[in-house]
């Protein structure tokens, strides 16, 4: 059976919000490839709404990349309590977590969700940007931690 590191985390022992190094990854030519856990929310107490996610998802896709070099991607995990964060090279905790925070405050003093058309969006009704501000401000509030 092929080894998911996200199936390896033990759910029930980890609360949330905190930033975490699930893996890394070299490439055939050496390139590091990081994957971060950013959870906002503990597993099985809770979950973000699926407008919420999607509208974190559209903010941070920018904020991140204006807080960190090498950002490949930054996507919503299926059970809706945080996001992966994939990015070339391996950052250490406490950039990701202070990229993490300032991105959260751009979040909180957002007036629209970008590309929330039907041209740039797959569902662009599906949005909630007072629900992505509401989550924002819980976890900034509560504070992340770092899972080393």
């Amino acid at each position: 059976m092929i080894r998911v590191e996200s199936f390896e985390l033990d759910h029930t022992k980890v609360k949330a919000p905190y930033v975490r190094l699930a893996a890394t990854e070299e490439g055939p030519k050496g390139d590091v490839v990081a994957k971060y856990d950013l959870r906002f929310v503990t597993p099985n107490k809770g979950a973000i709404s699926t407008g919420g996610i999607h509208t974190l998802e559209h903010l941070l896709a920018g904020f991140i990349r204006e807080e960190l070099e090498g950002v490949i991607d930054i996507s919503p995990m299926g059970c809706r309590t945080g996001f992966y964060l994939i990015k070339f090279g391996k950052t250490p905790l406490n950039e990701i977590k202070k990229a993490l925070e300032n991105s959260l405050e751009k979040v909180l003093e957002a007036k629209e969700v970008p590309a929330a058309n039907e041209i740039q969006c797959g569902n662009f009704a599906d949005h909630s940007l007072n629900d992505a501000k509401e989550i924002a401000k819980k976890v900034i509030d509560e504070g992340i931690s770092i899972l080393e």
